[in-house]
């Protein structure tokens, strides 16, 4: 299989067929073995601490305090969440508090904890100590690293196990803890492996992996590297070619399908049909990362009981670990209700390799557009092409991030925002800085909503004078339509032309289309009544014989994608009809959804021409299928639509 072409799962699992694995995970029996731990979330307050007076040392106080199942626990956990028919746990704990708030804990789920020994003495539950100050992680406190599993344990495991693999439709074996497992106890579950060789026994092993030949695996990429022979440090994240390598050799050996997951990029996985990627999903809010990996394992876990075919298990279990990381400060689960929300609208990051590394673009002979990746899409067919208008067409809100960043900073800091220390200012600003710069290009409303969060989050600002989405919404317009005023007072006292507030070659290539008897529509999160006043004043709202479109109050969201849907339905189109033009993500995902052509322009709003590297890096993630850093030789464009390029 070494060298085979990876499959790439570049479409969305429909919705409909999340639900039906949902409903067949309702009869999986499954089975979780391994390093069952407790995460203890300390919260402190420096307030509330106080100099000892017997060692003149300063304690620390804790606030809050939690404790969440974690390691194999938090795999149990998960698998709960998605509500198989019966669930069993097999491990060991410490006859000590930890232990029998664990035990308590998964109880609670309906877990069967008959697998769960207790051994008493020589052991201590495992416990990941996490202690927070100012929502900043100290160093942990970890309990149980040093524990000596008694045979006569080890054997009551294995005899656990032994039934699990007679009697359940999945097996998991998670193991976290180094140095824990003893060469007979590893002796002794590849003999349950041999005694059942069709068991779905998926084998998470983060030290002694190579130690379990006959599993099947999910690992990560850089353990992925080590278990194809090629040792490298946990921080190196192998390319995806050289990915698939490794996958294919663990593959080969195991003969058992392979899940490498890979971060926020998603999965890759090898079984008997190749090699399958599957993209990862963009989460604009703050992430907690921590237990997104119990999320994967117990969903494939969950997936390959039902059963369901690797790659689409795969699929699955991406769209679980994106609703977990959403989750701060816990080891998170996902309903099937949050799958399934999750699976409406995603968000993939396709082609990250391509979109950061100029060395693989691959152009149209003698011109700048860049075919992304796939094969060059057939143009012929399109009748009805969507444009967006800020960055696409029009500059005329060019600048908007030095808007927004001001008034977001403000609002976070309200009336603390001339007095703030210099550490809390800069906090704030940074904060602000990487959001706006991760969702350029989606909806203003959605990114007034991340700031309303942002300000309930930094509590600067007492809740009774919060505004919602829409109100901070408004504030930020008016500062912005004050820059758009300027411009269009000079448009009409003749200081600024058309051409000097439009990408250079677009109102041209408009009219261009518009003569072939193509169908155009502006589609634009601007509010409607803007966005129609904008483009009649620049002098092209009469080429959108499809409408223009824009929110259409100051709360409304997803304008594009309602556009695209209504254009859809009324003249029944497939994707072979449509074309998308934009410079955002949106509208580009939303083409791509419909299987129609994503034409990205990575547009240099300042110059009005020429290529903004980070635009096709966002546009490229996005699905573009074309990407063109303005209109300028818009007709190689047109002469694909008309079936030829000279």
């Amino acid at each position: 299989m070494t060298g085979t072409p990876a499959r790439r799962q570049d479409d969305p699992m429909p919705a409909a067929r999340v639900r039906e694995i949902l409903a067949r995970i309702e009869g999986a029996r499954i089975a979780v073995c391994g390093d069952f731990c407790l995460d203890a979330y300390w919260m402190l307050d420096p307030r509330g601490s106080e100099v000892s007076v017997e060692t003149g040392l300063r304690a620390q106080a804790v606030a809050r305090q939690a404790y969440t199942l974690g390691g194999a626990a938090n795999v149990v956990a998960n698998l709960a969440a998605l509500r198989p028919a019966a669930l069993r746990a097999i491990g060991i704990v410490g006859d000590d508090l930890f232990g029998r708030d664990m035990l308590r804990q998964l109880q609670a789920l309906g877990v069967d904890t008959a697998g769960m020994i207790v051994q008493r003495g020589a052991f201590d539950t495992v416990v990941y100590g996490k202690r927070y100050l100012s929502d900043r992680e100290e160093p942990r406190i970890d309990f149980g690293f040093f524990n000596a599993r008694a045979p006569d344990t080890d054997n009551d495991v294995l005899a656990h196990v032994r039934r699990a693999l007679a009697e359940c439709d999945a097996v998991v074996f998670n193991q976290q803890i180094p140095g824990g497992l003893s060469p007979a106890f590893i002796e002794g579950v590849n003999a349950l492996a041999d005694e059942f060789p069709r068991a779905a026994l998926l084998c998470d092993a983060r030290h002694d992996g190579a130690r379990f030949p006959r599993v099947l695996r999910k690992t990560n990429d850089a353990e992925a590297a080590r278990l194809a022979g090629t040792p490298i440090d946990d921080r190196i994240h192998p390319a995806l070619r050289d990915l698939e390598a490794f996958a294919s050799d663990v593959f080969a050996r195991s003969g058992r399908p392979v899940f490498v997951t890979r971060g926020p990029l998603g999965l890759l996985t090898a079984d008997a049909d190749g090699l399958h990627v599957t993209p990862g999903l963009q989460v604009l809010e703050r992430i907690d990362p921590v237990g997104a990996g119990d999320t994967v394992t117990s969903a494939l876990a969950a997936c390959l009981a039902a059963p369901i075919a690797p790659a689409e298990a795969a699929a699955f279990a991406n769209l679980a670990a994106s609703v977990t990381v959403r989750k701060l400060f816990q080891t998170g689960t996902a309903s099937p209700e949050e799958v399934l929300a999750a699976s409406a609208y995603p968000e993939y990051i396709y082609q990250p390799e391509l979109a950061h590394d100029t060395r693989h673009a691959a152009y149209l002979p003698e011109t700048d557009i860049e075919i992304c990746g796939r094969p060059l899409p057939d143009l012929r067919g399109v009748r009805h092409v969507v444009f967006d208008h800020d960055g696409t067409i029009s500059t005329l809100r060019q600048g908007w991030e030095q808007v927004m960043e001001p008034t977001m900073v403000r609002a976070i800091l309200g009336d603390h925002y001339a007095s703030a220390d210099a550490t809390l200012y800069q906090r704030v600003s940074h904060r602000v800085r990487d959001y706006i710069d991760k969702s350029t290009g989606i909806e203003t409303i959605v990114q007034m909503g991340a700031l309303a969060e942002m300000v309930r989050e930094f509590g600067a600002v007492p809740p009774g004078e919060r505004l919602d989405a829409a109100g901070y919404k408004a504030l930020y317009l008016t500062a912005l339509m004050d820059v758009v005023e300027a411009r269009l007072a000079r448009l009409r006292r003749g200081e600024l032309s058309v051409d000097d507030l439009t990408m250079k070659g677009a109102v041209a290539f408009l009219r261009a289309l518009r003569s072939r008897g193509i169908h155009l529509y502006l589609a634009s999160g601007t509010d409607d009544a803007d966005v129609r006043r904008e483009a009649e004043a620049l002098g092209y709202a009469d080429v959108f014989d499809g409408g223009i479109y824009g929110a259409q109050d100051a709360a409304s969201t997803h304008a594009k994608r309602r556009v695209i849907d209504r254009l859809v339905a009324t003249h029944g189109l497939d994707g072979s009809c449509l074309a998308v033009v934009g410079d955002g993500p949106v509208e580009l995902r939303e083409a791509r959804r419909r299987g129609g052509v994503a034409v990205g322009i990575a547009s240099d709003e300042v110059r009005r021409y020429g290529l903004n590297p980070g635009k096709r890096a966002r546009l490229i993630e996005a699905g573009a299928d074309l990407l063109l850093p303005d209109f300028s030789q818009s007709r190689h464009l047109l002469a694909l639509m008309d079936g030829h390029h000279d």
